[in-house]
């Protein structure tokens, strides 16, 4: 029996455009510009991937940011737009300072800086004109008040690291942020830069001139460019510092459902600024410009970025020449490594690395607490066609094929862990490279996971990251996987290797690329606020419940306040995940709580009441949803989900896991008058199985406590 739908909240669907990236040419731009700067064998590999068929890709042309038509009212031509310019911010963090600019005090451009635009909200106050900073950056802004937005310009080399949001569109010449390459023509990218994480980059790599344009000709175009996107004429200033190889970028306001839902909490207000450590360390340069469309350029120590060791470029290299044609199939990179040693942005890079030259990348999700594109709990199989420019839960997407584990870790199931991930693996397609995620447990029965993840999955590329002056675990080279058992796997035997070659060469067809991570903090979990793993998780949470809100502007509501479905008892199945709970129990543990909608291959036959799994399925999942109520006389559960109606009408199975609702969602309801739902003082304590909210509030263990003496 399917779900029956008999209210339905009206939430319109916004469905994303897929779009084709031809990032191929008839001669290759660069795979990096810093990993072919410092990593040998690089002319080889550009001629592998001009060789390399390429793929027909239909290249987008649309432009969300439409030029200024040229009858623009008068009014709006007498605005003055601000040109502001900063110091130049080299790739090891290090500012070079002018000392014939104008000096400026910090406090007053701190103080002016919170009077205009805070997260894509425009305050009464505008960007200041021909006002500069007391450190001069070299990088030109120009703000168009009519339009809210600004235009950057930035000359090869240069680079911009930043805190906060904003959607960048490269008007001229080609940028890169994270390891993708933005060219003009291209469709705006959000990019979001949260204290959560690294701070991102912008570095303008210049412009290839097409045959026959000489430099007079490309300056003439880029100022062209410019002057479209105002409403006014641009400054003298901005327009004298560009060249032929300069970098003309659009910067506007991010303003999304995500971003507003988020920041309506007022612990997460500040969730897109600085963090403690920038604060403290005066990083940030406050200007008007980049202020005005939520972006804060950083200085100093903290604008180093992305920190990349030499046998981190080496390996993303060797990984795109193994795309590029040096191997007969196409890579299968496993990623693996402690907690904190940058797994998840390693693999971001290597994803927007190999997007530049391929229409998508599948990714194997096999890290149930720290996921890239789901809720926590789940596994998936992803194909990713987007660059990943923020965090993971600024890019949360519905998965092709998902399994819901229900737990942050997989120690009190292992074989169900791994029977997940097979069913998976058989959707794999094989046609474009498989990025694998995984935990960071690396010792025990967790090192004999990764054993068999690369045996079971017949991996290529194994990324082993480690941090500090010994590796945390053995390295997983070919050699090495000829001795030693897995949980599931064991190693050949010598008779196996003599008698068939074709085994042998399966088995040890792997290629084994360390990379030692020398980034501040690698192996250290984080402390500050936004960094914690519990918090992540909360963090993935709430941007997934953020798609029930209203796509346009406007007041936040609460999870209170939308329409339930309603779902009768014997239209699907029930079940717990990590426990045992007695039958007649366990619609209490059901109630206010987050489940995994997901489909059963056999109908459900209920006879008016709970239909109730003895075990726990390995089935398809399509979302998450919040069992917000019981109606035990109606025989109806009422659910709340951002699932669409006509997916959900698949769903025949509802489980519980181990994970919960984050506490914001229960102790900041707005709107509420009196005692707030589900959240009670007067309770038994006595009671088998309750207990208080536990607020983690990062205490260190004493025994990680360092001596002072």
């Amino acid at each position: 029996m399917t779900m029956k739908v008999q209210k339905v909240s009206s939430r319109s669907q916004n469905s994303t455009k897929r779009h084709g990236k031809n990032k191929w040419r008839k001669k290759i731009h660069r795979l990096d510009s810093s990993l072919l700067n410092t990593v040998p064998g690089t002319a080889k590999l550009e001629q592998h991937l001009t060789k390399r068929e390429k793929p027909a890709l239909k290249r987008l042309k649309r432009l969300h940011a439409k030029p200024i038509p040229e009858n623009s009212c008068a009014e709006e031509r007498k605005e003055k737009a601000s040109s502001v310019t900063f110091a130049h911010v080299h790739t090891n963090g290090g500012t070079e300072l002018d000392d014939g600019s104008s000096s400026v005090d910090s406090q007053e451009w701190s103080k002016y800086a919170n009077s205009v635009l805070k997260n894509g909200k425009e305050c009464s106050t505008s960007p200041k004109t021909d006002e500069v900073e007391k450190d001069d950056l070299h990088i030109h802004a120009h703000f168009d008040h009519t339009h809210t937005r600004a235009v950057l310009v930035m000359k090869q080399g240069q680079v911009l690291c930043f805190r906060g949001k904003c959607l960048l569109t490269c008007l001229y010449g080609h940028v890169e942020v994270l390891g993708f390459t933005i060219e003009e023509g291209q469709q705006p990218y959000p990019l979001f830069s949260p204290p959560s994480h690294c701070p991102l980059t912008i570095t303008a790599l210049g412009n290839n001139h097409p045959s026959g344009k000489n430099k007079k000709e490309g300056l003439l175009e880029a100022k062209a460019i410019v002057r479209k996107y105002f409403s006014s004429e641009p400054s003298k200033k901005l327009m004298s510092e560009m060249d032929s190889d300069s970098c003309v970028m659009l910067l506007e306001p991010l303003d999304t459902p995500l971003t507003r839902f988020l920041t309506s909490f007022s612990s997460l207000s500040e969730i897109f600024g600085l963090n403690s450590k920038e604060l403290k360390s005066r990083a940030a340069v406050y200007n008007p410009v980049l202020s005005a469309v939520g972006v804060t350029a950083l200085r100093g120590p903290c604008a180093q970025g992305l920190v990349m060791s030499r046998s981190y470029r080496q390996a993303i290299s060797s990984l795109l020449g193994a795309w590029a044609g040096e191997f007969d199939r196409c890579p299968i990179i496993l990623v693996c490594g402690g907690k904190s040693a940058g797994k998840s942005t390693f693999n971001r890079h290597l994803i927007n690395s190999l997007l530049n030259h391929t229409a998508n990348v599948e990714y194997l999700e096999c890290d149930l607490g720290q996921t890239e594109f789901t809720p926590p709990g789940c596994l998936s199989l992803n194909t990713v066609t987007e660059p990943l420019l923020g965090p993971p839960f600024t890019h949360l997407r519905e998965p092709e094929h998902m399994v819901f584990y229900g737990q942050a870790d997989c120690q009190a199931d292992i074989d169900r862990y791994l029977e997940s991930l097979k069913s998976l693996w058989r959707h794999v397609s094989g046609e474009s490279p498989v990025i694998i995620n995984t935990m960071g447990w690396i010792r025990g029965h967790g090192f004999q996971i990764l054993i068999d993840l690369i045996r079971l999955f017949s991996v290529t590329h194994v990324v082993q990251l480690s941090f500090g002056s010994a590796p945390q675990c053995q390295l997983l080279t070919p050699d090495f996987l000829k001795t030693v058992h897995g949980w599931q796997t064991h190693p050949p035997t010598p008779h196996t290797l003599t008698e068939e070659p074709a085994s042998h060469h399966s088995i040890q067809s792997h290629v084994f690329l360390g990379i030692q991570s020398e980034f501040e903090g690698a192996g250290i979990c984080g402390v500050m606020q936004h960094q914690r793993s519990n918090e992540l998780r909360d963090l993935a949470l709430l941007s997934y419940l953020s798609k029930l809100q209203s796509p346009e502007p406007g007041p936040i509501r609460p999870l209170h306040c939308f329409t339930p479905f309603q779902v009768p008892h014997s239209a699907v199945a029930i079940g717990v995940t990590h426990c045992e709970i007695a039958p007649n129990n366990i619609l209490y543990a059901l109630n206010a709580s987050i489940v995994g909608l997901c489909c059963l291959s056999e109908k459900v036959m209920g006879r008016g009441g709970p239909v109730v799994l003895s075990q726990t399925p390995i089935c398809q999942c399509v979302g998450l949803g919040v069992l917000r109520g019981v109606d035990m006389a109606r025989g109806l559960y009422f659910l709340v989900t951002p699932v669409s109606p006509s997916v959900l009408r698949h769903v025949n199975c509802l489980l519980l896991g181990e994970i919960t609702l984050p506490k914001l969602l229960l102790t900041n309801q707005h709107g509420v008058e009196g005692d707030l739902p589900y959240v009670t003082t007067d309770y038994s304590f006595e009671v088998h199985g309750a207990g208080k909210l536990h607020i983690y509030k990062g205490l260190i263990r004493p025994g990680f406590i360092k001596s002072n003496n």
